[in-house]
């Protein structure tokens, strides 16, 4: 008897078949690859007993799912060095963890004054709406959170973070988030939104989503025209390599720009990835080009199971270097550090302002060239008392926003603070003073 030999069929040969129903993103979701037997047949890389074993470890603490999609975007010929590989499929690495890493790493729990919402800058609150991600990216700095089933919360946290909302009208900026607010049903994101265009304080909506990277089809065209309804209402993803560009991510790009809704974009800097200056310069330019402005480059942050991933700050600025004067200002992101322990988001950027003096400023560009601006001899600066109905400029800012006090480094540079200094509360000299008095 003669047997056949049965061979998996490739991405290609799945593709194909599935053709129909290849770009339905609930069907993608409905056969996310979260085992790796599947993860073998669907690659067609054999794995050793001994690679099998590690991704399992590292699954039986920080999960995998891959939407067929953005396997199918996977180099099999070279997979260990592909940059899409890296950021999808569970690693040896994850299970390192530093003394020095954190599992809440950014604060955001410390900074919860209720569930679903983190309140850090004096303006705007994140707004946690979604537990679920189409995929699990290996980077992730909310690890902690990966894998929970739920994907809506409950209908009472809701409530709980709308009324903080309403009863905070400081608040004029919402960032949504998760998970990946873009998981929730079309209705379930419609009644989120409506609920906060309710909120006469709130001016803009911000939606933060990988989506349009690792899910394109989810940017169905009824979804958008949900999305339009809200404006004004932005929308931050997050591709962190070119080889991430493809026509269906450009398309789903495309639909957003065209509903009038501005793109922007946040890469992570990591290590084997993406941390070559030539590979940046590229990303940044194809998302110019696809009508999405780069806003961030983050140093990877300090969560647990990352430490593989983690380049030098130096890296980062390097990169930078690379970039401002070699290309669009336009295309320059600003790389901040996530300050760990809840100190948000801090630039770190190369140095221009080289030196100074009373009268002039010395300079540098992208070139080295060294240049000098002289300092007006003739400004007479306004002082703010914060009496901004006598002021003698020309503005039009209501009696709330007028009246409101100064924190921080601001403070320090106010007319109209007495700070002279910012001191840490559990100085050693400050408890000795206290314990004199």
């Amino acid at each position: 008897m003669t047997h056949i030999k049965t061979i998996p069929p490739s991405i290609e040969q799945a593709a194909e078949e599935n053709k129909q129903r290849w770009k339905d993103w609930k069907w993608q979701v409905g056969h996310s690859i979260t085992d790796i037997k599947t993860l073998e047949r669907m690659l067609d890389i054999p794995l050793s007993d001994t690679e099998r074993k590690d991704i399992q470890k590292t699954c039986d603490i920080f999960p995998m799912s891959i939407t067929p999609y953005y396997l199918s975007l996977i180099d099999t010929h070279d997979p260990y060095h592909d940059p899409i590989f890296k950021q999808a499929v569970p690693s040896v690495g994850e299970l390192i963890i530093e003394d020095y890493d954190i599992h809440d790493p950014l604060g955001e729990d410390a900074d919860s004054p209720c569930p679903l919402i983190t309140h850090r800058y004096p303006d705007r609150i994140l707004f946690l709406i979604s537990n679920t991600c189409a995929m699990y990216c290996r980077h992730c700095t909310r690890k902690r959170k990966v894998g929970q089933v739920s994907s809506i919360p409950l209908e009472e946290e809701l409530e709980a973070a709308y009324s903080y909302i309403e009863n905070h009208p400081e608040i004029r900026d919402v960032l949504l988030s998760g998970g990946d607010p873009l998981m929730l049903s079309d209705h379930q994101l419609d009644r989120i939104l409506s609920r906060l265009r309710k909120i006469p304080h709130i001016e803009i909506i911000r939606i933060g989503s990988r989506v349009p990277v690792v899910l394109p089809f989810r940017i169905t065209d009824n979804l958008v025209s949900i999305l339009k309804k809200y404006h004004p209402l932005w929308l931050n993803t997050h591709f962190n390599h070119p080889k991430e560009f493809t026509d269906d991510s450009r398309n789903a790009l495309a639909k957003l720009a065209d509903a009038g809704i501005p793109l922007g974009n946040q890469s992570v800097l990591l290590a084997g990835v993406n941390d070559c200056p030539v590979i940046m310069k590229k990303l940044v330019q194809e998302l110019v080009k696809n009508r999405v402005r780069p806003y961030y480059l983050f140093q990877c942050d300090l969560a647990e199971g990352l430490a593989h991933f983690r380049t030098p700050v130096g890296k980062g600025i390097e990169i930078i270097e690379s970039l401002i004067g070699h290309t669009s200002g336009l295309a320059v992101p600003t790389y901040v550090i996530d300050a760990p322990g809840g100190g948000g988001k801090i630039p770190v950027m190369p140095y221009y302002l080289v030196s100074w003096s009373s009268n002039k400023v010395v300079l540098r560009n992208y070139e080295g060239m060294c240049t000098t601006y002289q300092e007006p001899s003739s400004y007479e600066g306004v002082t703010c008392d914060l009496r901004c109905e006598s002021c003698v400029l020309q503005h039009s800012i209501d009696e709330e926003s007028a009246g409101k006090r100064a924190q921080g480094i601001e403070a320090l540079l106010s007319d109209y603070e007495n700070d002279i200094t910012i001191l840490p509360a559990d100085l050693d000299r400050i408890s000795r003073r206290a314990d004199g008095d």
